[in-house]
Parts: C-alpha cells; sequence; structure tokens
C-alpha cells in the first residue's frame, strides 16, 4: 500500500506567506511549524532562504526543532542560492532543496531569453549543484503546466539522472484544466525511462478555482506528492488547499486507493491559526473550514437535515476539528428547524404551539438576515403568556 501513500507537501510558510499582508516573522513561523508536523504534513516548505536575512534564519530555525517532517528551501537554479539553502537547512534531520527553472517556452523566451537547449543544461546544472548537500532534491519546472508534453518529459529525465528525488510538475498560472494537468502526468509517466526513480509532485494554482481538482486529477495519474497551503493561501488567487485535498482523499479513499498521514480532526484548528496568525479571514463559505461548511439555512435542507444528517452533510464535522452542525433560521427556514432550535433553548413545545409560532417567527425573520437565540426567547415567553 506504500505507493498509494499521497505526501502533503506543505507550503503554507513560503507560498502562503507570498499574499500581501501575510509577512511572517521567524517566531510566528516556528509556532505554524510545529503545528504543522503534528498536523502531519510530510514536508514543510519553511521558506526561501537567500530572499531575506529573516527568511534565512527562519529555516535554520525551524530546521533546529523540526524532528519528523523534512524542512525544505526553495532556490532558484543558482549555484549562490543553493549554497545559502544548504547553510540554513544544515541543522534539518531531513533537510531538502527545491530547486528549478522555467520550462515554457513563454518562461524561456519571455522572461529568461534563452533556448531549450541553455535551459534543460541550467536544469541539470542546478540539480547537481544541490545534490553536493542534500540527497533529497526537488526540482520545478516552473509553468510545466504551459510547457510542451515533449520537451517537459525530456527535462523530467534529465533532472532525475542529474540525482533528483522528487520532480514537480506546477500549474505556475492554474492554466490547465482537470483532463489537460491530469493528461501531463500520464505522459511522464509513460514516457520518461527513469521515471520509476522519482516522485512526481503537483503544484497547482487557483487562477481558474481549479487547483484542487487539478491536483487529485494529479495523483489519479500517477503523482504521489501534493503542495498546498492551508486555507488555499498563495500568490494571486491561492495555491492548492491542503484541507480540501486531504479530504477529498479521505471521503474517497475506498473509490481511488489513495491515503494521507494528515490528522483531519487538526483541520478547523490548523486553518484558525494560520487564519489568526497571517491576519487573513478565511471566507465563510471556504469548503471544509469556512464558518458557514456545516450550517444549514434552507428549510427543505434543515428538515433532511435533522432527520438524517447524511442527507446534507457528507463528513462528520467532528473528522476536521469543527464544532457542530449549525442550524440557521432565517425566513427560508421552516417549522421543523424552529422546533429544534426552541427545544435546544429548553421550550418543549406541541405542534400546535410551534404552528402558532412559527406566523410570528416569519414575521421576525423578514426584517432581520438571522433570527438569534434571544430573538426566538422573547417569541416563546410572549406565547407562553398568551397561552
Amino acid at each position: 500500500m506504500a505507493d498509494n501513500k499521497v505526501y502533503i507537501f506543505d507550503t503554507t510558510l513560503r507560498d502562503g506567506e507570498q499574499v500581501p499582508g501575510c509577512k511572517l516573522n521567524t517566531t510566528e513561523k516556528i509556532e505554524l511549524a510545529l503545528q504543522l508536523e503534528t498536523l502531519g504534513v510530510d514536508i514543510i516548505e519553511a521558506g526561501f532562504p537567500i530572499s531575506s536575512p529573516g527568511d534565512f534564519s527562519s529555516v535554520e530555525e525551524i530546521s533546529k526543532i523540526i524532528k519528523n517532517a523534512t524542512v525544505c528551501g526553495l532556490t532558484r537554479a543558482v549555484q549562490k542560492d543553493i549554497e545559502v539553502a544548504a547553510e540554513a537547512l544544515k541543522y534539518a534531520k531531513r533537510p531538502r532543496i527545491h530547486t528549478g527553472i522555467g520550462t515554457s517556452d513563454i518562461h524561456i523566451k519571455g522572461k529568461f531569453n534563452s533556448t531549450r537547449e541553455d535551459i534543460l543544461e541550467r536544469a541539470k546544472q542546478c540539480v547537481k549543484w544541490a545534490k553536493n548537500f542534500v540527497d533529497d532534491v526537488e526540482f520545478y519546472a516552473e509553468d510545466a503546466g504551459r510547457t510542451d508534453n515533449d520537451y517537459l518529459a525530456k527535462v523530467v529525465e534529465a533532472v532525475i539522472a542529474a540525482g533528483a528525488t522528487v520532480v514537480n510538475i506546477p500549474d505556475t498560472t492554474g492554466y490547465c484544466l482537470p483532463s489537460q494537468y491530469g493528461a501531463k502526468m500520464k505522459f511522464l509517466i509513460n514516457n520518461v525511462p527513469n521515471i520509476d526513480k522519482a516522485i512526481l509532485s503537483c503544484h497547482c494554482h487557483n487562477d481558474l478555482g481549479l487547483a484542487t481538482a487539478n491536483s487529485i486529477e494529479g495523483v489519479i495519474n500517477g503523482a504521489r506528492q501534493i503542495e498546498c497551503t492551508i486555507n488555499g493561501l498563495g500568490e494571486r488567487a491561492g495555491n492548492t488547499s491542503l484541507e480540501e485535498v486531504v479530504m477529498v482523499l479521505k471521503q474517497h479513499e475506498q473509490e481511488l486507493g489513495f491515503y494521507t498521514k494528515v490528522n483531519s480532526k487538526m483541520l478547523n484548528p490548523m486553518s484558525r491559526l494560520v487564519s489568526d496568525t497571517m491576519r487573513m479571514p478565511v471566507q465563510p463559505n471556504k469548503a471544509i473550514v469556512g464558518a458557514n461548511a456545516f450550517s444549514h439555512s434552507s428549510g427543505i435542507h434543515q428538515d433532511g437535515f435533522l432527520k438524517s444528517a447524511i442527507t446534507y452533510e457528507i463528513i462528520d464535522p467532528v473528522d476536521v476539528g469543527a464544532d457542530t452542525s449549525k442550524i440557521v433560521l432565517t425566513a427560508r427556514s421552516g417549522r421543523s428547524a424552529l422546533a429544534f432550535r426552541l427545544k435546544n433553548l429548553g421550550y418543549d413545545f406541541n405542534r400546535n404551539d410551534v404552528d402558532a409560532l412559527y406566523e410570528k417567527f416569519l414575521q421576525v425573520a423578514d426584517h432581520k438576515k438571522e433570527v438569534q437565540d434571544a430573538d426566538l426567547k422573547e417569541l416563546a415567553q410572549q406565547h407562553l403568556v398568551e397561552a
């Protein structure tokens, strides 16, 4: 079953931190890194060491305290970057250098003013430099989503031959459709002769809202690592959301056969910690960890849920560390939801009572976005007096 494990590579501290306003200091990074290790992620990308003295210090300090997870530092395909990353990672029990270069013609010509042949040589060289310092080297083919598959296969084969243990196939701009991204992974599995010597990794951005779907499709077609962030934080529209891919794989474990070692019961507490530390609110309708992820306000949904939770919830809130399911009372709510909330407040009304209360409830609900417990108590007390 080892082949069915999907490694979770968390880049909240590196790619997630690139969100404007989300800069972390070393103390904050250490706190989050310790919690990510407890969560069960396999690899923590702690930062980009050459980018600033602060980031170097963060990677170095995280390397000292993390015992089980791999600690990773990002570099460009530049010798000095790699030397600095190696220095920052020297205390790590399981160090990884993550190096690479753009491989799409758009990047080769527009960013590097170079040629495919030159980029291929630079790709091999950066892996060789990194291999001088660590055994575990990950190569990223930036903008692989828009890279010609035949050329990409040639690059992947070359960097594995140079010593890469993981090859990252990023959909850097979030451009690919799931079918395209999956087909790209499958092409590499079938056309790179030494592909069995390395793990393929998904690193998908969310510009078209497809990051999670693309990552899952990548795994189905041969990738065994997903690069993701808590709450889907990241450059522009964000990265693949850790909590989403973990729960997709868990919910569909029987059909897909894949698993991770992430403790799903920590997902909501981890989400809140990252949100508070990075000062970035989570949208209420965010899958798995949003405030409304387990809230029901429509009367039809509420009635079904109260009869059997599985009618409208495919995940037990307890399994992802959420407090509980919520019955939210609005003008769309029905009698069963009203009776449920009143009973929770200690009122045991019969059906006739609920019918009478419901008409008054609707009058309140039409003037408020949400009917609160204080409103219900006032309605209940008034009904008891009138009765």
